[in-house]
């Protein structure tokens, strides 16, 4: 049997249609006279059925009777040569669909777990800039409380030092006071002024 690369280009070109019918062919298409009107005509054994016909209802169409003259011969090889790489075509249209639908399907799988990833990756990094924003808010607390609490103990201080000087000038006026009566009741004055400036 005949390849499509084995067989010339001009003899690829041709169609099996523009063969002429055989003579038993033209005669089947004519009502018998015994057949009914609404009845279909069941070809013989013995007649020919228009291949075209037949390959194109099947790919594995049953090998037809051989022809006589090696032109019919030929169209049936260059027919089965054409049928065989439109077969192998179509199986490698197939592959092809197959694998690009495998490939698209590995890459969808791909994205869907970068697209994870990237989302795990977020959410722990979030959850860390959240602790990071506690930790920095209860350092921020502890500092607040540690300045308060000094800012109270200076205040105390400042306090401790103001009752001193309350308490320092109380005595020095009460002891001016003493000083004043005690040279009062002596009638002596006093050896030395103190400026009061």
């Amino acid at each position: 049997m005949a390849t499509a690369e084995a067989v010339p280009k001009e003899v690829v070109t041709a169609k099996p249609e523009a063969t002429a019918e055989p003579p038993l062919a033209s005669a089947a298409m004519e009502k018998p006279s015994n057949v009914l009107e609404n009845k279909s005509v069941i070809p013989m054994p013995h007649e020919k059925v228009d291949d075209s016909k037949a390959l194109a209802v099947s790919e594995k169409a049953p090998e037809p009777l051989p022809k006589k003259s090696s032109k019919g011969s030929l169209d049936r090889d260059i027919a089965l040569a054409k049928l065989e790489g439109d077969k192998r075509l179509s199986f490698i249209k197939a592959w092809e669909e197959s694998e690009k639908s495998k490939v698209e399907n590995k890459a969808q799988k791909k994205l869907s777990e970068v697209s994870s990833w990237e989302n795990s990756k977020k959410a722990a990094l979030e959850a860390q800039l959240k602790q990071f924003e506690e930790q920095l808010e209860k350092k921020k607390a502890d500092y607040a409380e540690k300045v308060g609490n000094k800012v109270a103990l200076a205040h105390k201080q400042a306090e401790e030092k103001r009752a001193m000087v309350e308490a320092q000038r109380g005595e020095e006026i009460l002891k001016a006071e003493e000083m004043s009566a005690k040279f009062r009741a002596t009638g002596h004055a006093p050896t030395k002024i103190q400026d009061m400036t």
